[in-house]
């Protein structure tokens, strides 16, 4: 199966994203955006060119656009920014920080610009792969650091741990941001942008020929 056949089932499994009238502007924002003279609004120069390779390892260009391609990138930074809670821009910058400085290590560089997608992929791979068991774990264990910072008090998250959250928010986030973007609403999904009659029960492959919803 290709990628334009997986996305257009994707809605079926990730959920329909409500379209609010914050997240449509969010979207518009994003989509002039050229990635040589693009700056972050949440992110560093250098931590921004780091999330655009990382959105391209999740979702490559193939027979459709790569996710830096329809500026993934940029609607993930602006997201952060604009919509994020506080509790929750902390730790994704904490859990990104975790990632990056075991990229650093294992590629023996010092500087996040010098990271190439071959040094991130290996770390984003590694974050990953979890047993089901593990990963169980690894969320209980979040979800009681979350607890404790909302109590004031201080907590640390194991750094496997922190590299697992981002990876996994990040793929998260990036396929979210992808289908939510203009080409692959319009061009790869269903797409209504007048919505017609309410039917409550039908076919999907009659529908839509198979499609998830864009919106």
């Amino acid at each position: 199966m290709d990628r334009r056949i997986a996305l257009k089932n994707l809605g079926l499994s990730l959920g329909y994203i409500v379209a609010t009238p914050t997240l449509i502007s969010l979207v518009q924002s994003c989509k002039e955006q050229n990635i040589a003279t693009w700056t972050p609004v949440f992110l560093s120069k250098e931590e921004g060119d780091v999330l655009s390779k990382l959105v391209d390892i999740i979702l490559p260009k193939t027979d459709t656009p790569s996710a830096s391609e329809v500026n993934v990138h940029v609607f993930i930074d602006t997201f952060a920014k604009e919509i994020m809670e506080e509790k929750d821009q902390n730790f994704f910058k904490m859990a990104m920080n975790k990632f990056t400085d075991k990229a650093l290590k294992d590629a023996g560089k010092e500087k996040l610009e010098d990271l190439t997608s071959e040094d991130l992929t290996s770390v984003l791979a590694s974050a990953l792969k979890v047993s089901k068991e593990d990963e169980a774990k690894n969320f209980k264990l979040i979800n009681t650091y979350h607890e404790a910072i909302a109590a004031g008090e201080t907590a640390d998250l194991d750094e496997g741990i922190s590299r697992f959250a981002f990876a996994n928010n990040l793929r998260g986030l990036t396929i979210w941001a992808f289908k939510s973007s203009e080409y692959i609403a319009e061009e790869v999904l269903a797409y209504l942008p007048i919505p017609g009659e309410y039917i409550g029960c039908a076919d999907v492959q009659e529908l839509t020929g198979g499609k998830a919803w864009a919106i």
